[in-house]
């Protein structure tokens, strides 16, 4: 019993450091047609100048691994979008008072958050466009916890738990 406060504190930082993912394509695809990629030239991905390329440069590396290569005519457009919020507290902490005394009773409760308000979230949004027919085909939409006070390496470990996650199902089977 003495473990249980313990893991609950591990659980919950876990949760919070989890990248999830929503995936969409296009079934009509067939990404063996597609060799190459570029970015969007008006790209406004909503990141710092040092985050941007630091996200680019995990990124080429995840997509040259993927057999992909970075080209001036590509087959492939990618755009990206990110967005930062505050976290909304998932979790909250009951308390109830009630009674009931011959015919008569009644109860009173409230929720209260557990978690901080303070922390952020950051949701990355990455297209890839087919430059040919300027057709999205295939989006990934990320959403992790932020701590804009990380340092230069916690920030680029986040980026490649990110990008690693987000390309780990493409393309799609």
């Amino acid at each position: 019993m003495k473990f249980v406060p313990l893991l609950f504190v591990l659980l919950l930082f876990a949760g919070c450091a989890a990248v999830q993912v929503n995936y969409d394509y296009s079934k009509r695809t067939d990404f063996s047609n597609y060799a190459t990629y570029n970015y969007f030239l008006d790209m406004e991905t909503g990141l710092s100048e040092l985050d941007e390329r630091r996200l680019l440069r995990v990124l080429d590396s995840t997509l040259q691994s993927k057999g992909l290569l970075l080209s001036e005519e590509p087959d492939i457009l990618v755009n990206i979008i990110s967005e930062e919020f505050p976290d909304v507290p998932q979790n909250t902490l009951g308390v109830g008072i009630g009674g009931t005394g011959g015919n008569a009773g009644g109860g009173i409760s409230m929720g209260i958050p557990v978690s901080s308000s303070s922390r952020l979230r950051r949701m990355i949004q990455f297209d890839l466009v087919d430059s040919q027919k300027n057709a999205l085909f295939w989006q990934a939409i990320s959403e992790s916890g932020f701590k804009p006070k990380s340092t230069p390496l916690e920030r680029e470990e986040l980026l490649r738990k990110i990008v690693g996650k987000v390309f780990s199902k493409y393309p799609p089977e």
